[in-house]
């Protein structure tokens, strides 16, 4: 197969996969993109539609020089089907099939739990634009509105991507599955989305900020088990979609880093040395450390869940079949195929909370989610580094693993952060300190007036160190055109 690393314009759909050759695909994906604009300009960035955002779009899937950068209205946004080359004579990485070549069709045998994984991976897409599709208003800058916007139309390609592998290679309940992602939306009562972080709110932007470093990285450790799928066109898809993912939780992490260090730049301006004096931090007009950790607790805790139970029989299915894997697959030394393996697990037993070995294939998913802990620590101590230069003494820390769980083995108890079990009683009167109130909210909420003047920022958020693609503090990233 030719590997095709410059994406073609000659259909409706860019693409590099011949779309223009595959003509029942092609009319099904045509059919289905008129779906996709009406939910796109009725569920998408609200207010906006008219705006011209700078925004980056994919032109090829080399990683020199993949994107190019230009003007754009976003329903003009030309979303595209982009595979990763191929890899020559790729082998299954993992499970019973471990070293056969890596399928190109669909295994009958697997058909459905492979479905199932696309479905689950596709509905996370449109469902965080839809949680933050009336932030544009709020934006702190026209840089963090363009980071927005670029978030989301991005998110809207890799729905595109997801559909691509429902409408090739899954026929007619492909296309149903398809026009499914388009039918639920975020917080919807009758058809709301999958998976439970993906129907909440995000009110303000240290939750969009929040979402993007935490909620995201989640998806960054699920795209990249996809990605060891023996199933080969879908790990392709993932490889690419990786490339995208980076800048969204870059987004996260500089955003938060900036309101970190804006607020303990207006705390040493104005004198303030205790960072849990909340009512003289806030009357300044900034986000107060302690809320800033509460924020995280919340978005972490959330974000574990999204693993699924630790101890997993789905989990385990689909690494034995190969077509998940986990994550660095080919740099863990073992087997591929964990007949014997032991893993350690944590969880609540007689009270306690005790670590056992169990059997390394039931426990995929905690492996995965303690790599992405290892993962989310880094930016969290970067995070710290800003406060720690600036002389004021606190420091953010990561909850335990088994704070505020609503699915897994801690679902059915109460923790501290620190990891002490609680009754039902201490932990009432205790969530107000470790999880952000209606007050908390309140206040935050307060602060998100829109600074939309080029090279401004609201007073609760520093400016960044460097701009998009090099462009100087004042440029202009989005000629507001309000719809």
């Amino acid at each position: 197969m030719k590997n095709n690393l410059d994406v073609s314009y000659d259909t409706l759909i860019p693409n590099n996969v011949n779309l223009s050759s595959d003509r029942r695909v092609l009319k099904a994906l045509e059919k289905w993109h008129p779906g996709y604009l009406t939910w796109w300009n009725d569920l998408g960035p609200k207010g906006f539609q008219e705006s011209n955002v700078y925004l980056r779009t994919a032109i090829s899937v080399d990683p020199k020089g993949w994107a190019k950068f230009d003007y754009v209205k976003m329903p003009e946004y030309r979303w595209g089907i982009l595979l990763a080359p191929q890899v020559e004579d790729r082998r299954i990485p993992c499970g019973e099939h471990y070293g056969k070549p890596a399928w190109q069709e669909v295994p009958g045998e697997y058909r459905s739990l492979l479905r199932r994984l696309v479905v689950i991976q596709g509905d996370t897409e449109p469902a965080s634009v839809e949680q933050q599709r009336f932030l544009g208003k709020s934006a702190p800058s026209l840089y963090d509105m363009r980071n927005l916007f670029q978030v989301n139309v991005e998110e809207g390609r890799h729905l595109w991507a997801m559909v691509y592998i429902l409408q090739k290679y899954f026929g007619a309940d492909g296309r149903e599955e398809a026009n499914g992602l388009l039918q639920r939306a975020s917080g919807s009562e009758e058809a709301p989305r999958m998976l439970g972080a993906f129907n909440e709110e995000t009110p303000d932007w240290l939750s969009f900020f929040m979402f993007t470093y935490f909620t995201d990285r989640d998806g960054k450790m699920q795209l990249e088990a996809l990605a060891q799928s023996g199933f080969d066109p879908l790990s392709r898809t993932c490889r690419f979609m990786l490339t995208e993912e980076a800048h969204h939780m870059f987004v996260g992490e500089t955003g938060v880093g900036r309101t970190i260090q804006r607020t303990c730049e207006a705390m040493k301006e104005a004198g303030i040395e205790d960072p849990n004096d909340i009512e003289a931090v806030r009357a300044l007009g900034v986000i107060d450390l302690p809320t800033i950790q509460k924020k995280m607790n919340l978005h972490y805790s959330l974000s574990l869940d999204l693993f699924g139970s630790e101890i997993s029989t789905n989990a385990a299915n689909a690494f034995t079949a190969g077509i998940k894997g986990r994550y660095g697959e080919n740099k863990i030394d073992d087997d591929h195929q964990l007949h014997n393996d032991l893993y350690s697990a944590v969880s609540v037993k007689n009270g306690a909370i005790i670590t056992e070995d169990v059997p390394a294939l039931s426990a995929i998913n905690m492996r995965l989610r303690d790599d992405y802990s290892k993962d989310a620590a880094g930016g969290v101590k970067r995070w710290n580094l800003v406060i720690s230069k600036a002389g004021v003494p606190f420091e953010l820390t990561l909850p335990h693993q088994g704070f505020h769980r609503q699915i897994g083995t801690f679902a059915d108890h109460n923790l501290s952060p620190t990891g002490e079990i609680l009754t039902d009683e201490q932990w009432k009167d205790a969530k107000g300190q470790w999880l952000p109130t209606t007050a908390d909210g309140d206040f935050i909420k307060s602060l998100m007036k829109p600074e939309w003047e080029a090279g401004k920022y609201a007073g609760w958020i520093s400016p960044p160190r460097i701009g998009i693609d090099n462009k100087p503090g004042d440029f202009e990233y989005v000629e507001i055109h309000m719809a």
